[in-house]
């Protein structure tokens, strides 16, 4: 169970509720009546709790769960322990998602105005937000109705947010447009200058950003990233995209929607990513680059050359993942030959 302290739950629940919630197809023979109370890990979970099962990994631990219910793909239910009732899902882990999220829905807003914050008379503030100590907002910055600003954060000059977008702790924007239902976390810098200057033996010269960060509907974007603003064109984050603690995106980057970026992966500028593009964990690419739609970038790999819609690639220069693995398998064989 999630501390109290931090987490308040909600329900209980019924079977039958949580199959309706979710999706997933209770199994013949389940009590659709039967009352959940709430999620938990499948080797702590208890009786009167939901667990799930999305992993080959942990097969194991679901045969000797304890958890009343279970959320698990059809292949594994025969290998359910006696007594556990199962919600059937071909993804498990979405399904849990939206389970746990009925348990834990986002807290209501209680609309405020802190008395510290600071807000420029010509701000305008949609209905029902809520601007926590020491938080700033600049003149003739619009905010939609219930968008939550944090604690010393910063909203410059003329930036636009939409409905229900929160922004976290400490950090600032500026020369942006961000759409509604946005999570901006702790930290975060948008619309600073990108890095550009003219590189001179008698002195670079800056070259002046002109552009903006225009950020869509419903993105993410986590603890201490940074978003650069354009040169002149802008920076584009796409529909639903979600992006990772510590990225770094540069100026003029455009991302389609739903990209995934992880912790660390840094994108320079001019660089275009297509829809449901994936960077892992500290991928580098150069600037300049194409990425196609649904492409796969390995961890730590380093991508100087476009990347074709759907290919997986790894390592740094990044090649395409069958020749990376070749490559090691080779390295691997030279490597035995010396030693013998």
């Amino acid at each position: 169970m999630a501390d109290p302290r931090f987490f308040t739950v909600s329900g209980p629940l019924t079977l039958a509720e949580l199959a309706e919630i979710s999706g997933a197809k209770l199994q013949t023979g389940a009590d659709r009546d039967r009352v959940v109370v709430d999620v938990a890990p499948l080797e702590t979970a208890g009786p009167d709790q939901v667990s799930f099962l999305d992993s080959k990994r942990y097969v194991e631990a679901f045969m000797r769960s304890k958890a009343g219910a279970c959320i698990v793909n059809p292949d594994f239910t025969d290998r359910a322990p006696d007594g556990m009732a199962l919600l059937l899902s071909e993804k498990p882990y979405k399904t849990y998602a939206l389970v746990a999220l009925a348990f834990y829905p986002k807290a209501e807003l209680e609309p405020c105005l802190h008395e510290t914050a600071i807000i420029e008379r010509t701000a305008r503030l949609g209905e029902g937000c809520r601007v926590e100590a020491g938080a700033v907002i600049g003149a003739r910055a619009e905010l939609g109705a219930r968008c939550h600003i944090g604690p010393g954060v910063v909203i410059g000059e003329s930036v636009v947010l939409g409905a229900d977008t929160m922004v976290g702790a400490g950090a600032s924007l500026s020369h942006c447009l961000v759409g509604a239902r946005v999570m901006i976390h702790p930290g975060v810098r948008i619309g600073q200058p990108g890095f550009g200057f003219a590189m001179d033996a008698g002195g670079h010269v800056k070259v002046p950003q002109l552009g903006r960060v225009v950020i869509h509907d419903d993105v993410e974007i986590g603890a201490n990233s940074t978003v650069d603003r354009g040169t002149g064109p802008d920076t584009v984050i796409g529909p639903g995209c979600m992006i990772d603690n510590l990225v770094q995106i540069g100026h003029n980057v455009q991302l389609g929607q739903g990209c995934v970026i992880v912790a660390q992966a840094g994108v320079a500028g001019s660089t275009k990513l297509e829809d449901n593009v994936v960077l892992a964990a500290q991928a580098g690419l150069i600037g300049h680059l194409h990425i196609g739609k649904e492409a796969r970038i390995a961890a730590q790999s380093g991508v100087m050359r476009d990347v074709p819609a759907g290919a997986t690639v790894c390592g740094a220069p990044a090649v395409p993942i069958r020749d990376f693995f070749r490559q090691t398998a080779a390295l691997v064989r030279l490597a035995k030959r010396k030693d013998e």
